[in-house]
């Protein structure tokens, strides 16, 4: 979905502890696609459900495509949601996780990796500006960056 460029200083809120989600896949053998391939086309209709489904718990995610290295950023309401979408077998990370198990295993040909970030309440700063809605501010409500919110320290409640 394309957004309008707002042309101030913005930042985000989120109400209560939220969980930024770091997923990775690293090409290691170009040439052999049948064992990257099936792993880098999982991650779309992974991210689908998850959007048609947002009582699953993801709030919004970034997709940053590159070679050799590809990464999503999510961001969830609680690391139990995530979790719990990790493991549900009819859901579509299941099977897709089974799959890359059996046919790439540790062969060395593509590498997976993730990192998960658990943020309590107000212990996260951000700020926008020429941009359009990004990051958590997609996730959670975009507000203007004024007043105490004008600097990191203030953004913090640090001021």
């Amino acid at each position: 979905m394309a957004h309008s460029i707002i042309k101030q200083r913005m930042t985000a809120q989120i109400e209560g502890s939220f969980v930024v989600f770091l997923i990775g896949m690293r090409i290691n053998r170009s040439w052999q696609l049948h064992k990257w391939l099936p792993a880098f086309m999982a991650m779309p209709r992974m991210l689908k459900e998850l959007q048609s489904q947002p009582e699953l718990g993801m709030l919004g995610y970034h997709l940053h495509v590159g070679f050799p290295t590809s990464m999503v950023v999510q961001y969830w309401r609680s690391f139990e949601q995530l979790t719990a979408y990790a493991g549900q077998r009819d859901a579509q990370h299941w099977p897709a996780w089974v799959a890359f198990n059996r046919r790439v295993g540790s062969s060395g040909a593509v590498g997976i990796w993730h990192e998960t970030y658990c943020v309590e309440a107000g212990a996260y700063e951000c700020i926008y500006n020429n941009m359009p809605p990004y990051g958590l501010a997609q996730a959670g409500q975009l507000v203007s960056a004024v007043g105490r919110k004008t600097t990191a320290a203030g953004r913090l409640g640090r001021s």
